[in-house]
Protein backbone atom coordinates (compact mmCIF):
# COMPACT_ATOMS: atom_id res chain seq x y z
CA UNK A 1 0.00 0.00 0.00
CA UNK A 2 2.64 2.90 1.00
CA UNK A 3 5.31 1.51 -1.71
CA UNK A 4 3.10 2.96 -4.49
CA UNK A 5 2.40 6.04 -2.38
CA UNK A 6 5.83 6.27 -2.17
CA UNK A 7 7.04 5.70 -5.52
CA UNK A 8 4.36 8.12 -6.78
CA UNK A 9 6.25 11.01 -4.65
CA UNK A 10 9.29 9.97 -6.04
CA UNK A 11 8.07 10.67 -9.40
CA UNK A 12 6.51 13.98 -7.89
CA UNK A 13 10.65 14.69 -6.63
CA UNK A 14 11.63 14.16 -10.39
CA UNK A 15 9.58 16.80 -11.34
CA UNK A 16 10.64 19.69 -8.83
CA UNK A 17 14.64 18.84 -9.63
CA UNK A 18 13.46 19.18 -13.20
CA UNK A 19 11.73 22.49 -12.37
CA UNK A 20 15.11 24.17 -11.44
CA UNK A 21 13.28 25.06 -8.05
CA UNK A 22 15.04 28.40 -6.64
CA UNK A 23 17.03 28.63 -3.60
CA UNK A 24 15.67 28.84 -0.36
CA UNK A 25 17.31 31.52 2.36
CA UNK A 26 17.38 29.63 5.62
CA UNK A 27 19.48 30.91 8.84
CA UNK A 28 21.40 28.51 10.40
CA UNK A 29 22.18 28.36 14.17
CA UNK A 30 26.28 29.34 14.33
CA UNK A 31 26.88 26.12 16.07
CA UNK A 32 25.29 23.99 13.51
CA UNK A 33 27.15 25.97 10.90
CA UNK A 34 30.18 24.75 12.36
CA UNK A 35 29.73 21.89 12.07
CA UNK A 36 27.94 21.64 8.74
CA UNK A 37 31.29 23.19 7.47
CA UNK A 38 33.39 20.67 9.38
CA UNK A 39 31.48 18.00 7.42
CA UNK A 40 31.97 19.97 4.40
CA UNK A 41 35.92 19.63 5.35
CA UNK A 42 35.73 16.17 6.45
CA UNK A 43 37.93 13.96 4.48
CA UNK A 44 36.20 11.10 3.92
CA UNK A 45 37.58 8.63 1.53
CA UNK A 46 35.62 5.80 2.31
CA UNK A 47 33.87 3.49 -0.56
CA UNK A 48 30.13 2.28 0.11
CA UNK A 49 29.67 -0.92 0.90
CA UNK A 50 27.51 -2.49 -1.47
CA UNK A 51 26.43 -4.77 1.17
CA UNK A 52 24.80 -1.80 3.04
CA UNK A 53 21.30 -1.75 4.21
CA UNK A 54 18.67 1.41 3.75
CA UNK A 55 19.52 2.49 7.54
CA UNK A 56 23.20 2.79 6.93
CA UNK A 57 22.30 4.61 3.24
CA UNK A 58 19.93 6.81 4.17
CA UNK A 59 22.33 8.14 6.80
CA UNK A 60 25.79 7.99 4.93
CA UNK A 61 23.62 10.51 2.00
CA UNK A 62 22.25 12.41 5.30
CA UNK A 63 25.92 13.16 5.52
CA UNK A 64 26.45 14.12 1.91
CA UNK A 65 23.62 16.66 2.37
CA UNK A 66 25.24 18.30 5.05
CA UNK A 67 28.57 18.99 4.03
CA UNK A 68 26.95 20.41 0.69
CA UNK A 69 25.24 23.07 3.53
CA UNK A 70 28.70 22.88 4.80
CA UNK A 71 30.13 23.93 1.14
CA UNK A 72 27.09 26.45 0.45
CA UNK A 73 27.85 27.66 4.00
CA UNK A 74 31.60 28.36 3.23
CA UNK A 75 30.94 29.51 -0.16
CA UNK A 76 27.97 32.27 0.26
CA UNK A 77 26.74 32.06 3.83
CA UNK A 78 27.20 35.49 5.65
CA UNK A 79 26.82 36.53 9.32
CA UNK A 80 23.30 37.99 10.64
CA UNK A 81 23.73 40.11 13.88
CA UNK A 82 23.10 37.72 16.21
CA UNK A 83 26.30 35.25 15.03
CA UNK A 84 24.05 32.75 12.48
CA UNK A 85 24.78 32.21 9.08
CA UNK A 86 22.43 33.23 6.48
CA UNK A 87 22.41 31.09 3.33
CA UNK A 88 20.98 30.19 0.17
CA UNK A 89 20.17 26.51 0.08
CA UNK A 90 19.13 24.14 -3.19
CA UNK A 91 15.09 23.15 -1.65
CA UNK A 92 16.47 19.53 -2.00
CA UNK A 93 19.00 20.17 0.74
CA UNK A 94 16.53 21.86 2.88
CA UNK A 95 14.04 18.93 2.46
CA UNK A 96 16.66 16.37 3.40
CA UNK A 97 17.28 18.12 6.07
CA UNK A 98 13.82 18.47 7.23
CA UNK A 99 13.20 14.85 6.41
CA UNK A 100 15.87 14.22 9.55
CA UNK A 101 14.45 16.37 12.05
CA UNK A 102 11.37 13.83 11.66
CA UNK A 103 13.99 10.65 13.23
CA UNK A 104 15.30 13.47 15.83
CA UNK A 105 12.19 14.76 16.86
CA UNK A 106 11.12 10.75 17.34
CA UNK A 107 14.06 10.35 19.82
Amino acid sequence: MYANDARVLGLIGTTFRAAGLPAIRVTVPAALAERAVAAWEHDDTTTPNPAEDTYVRLQRHRAGALALIGLSITESGKLDADGNTVVDLNPELVGVAMDAADDVLRR
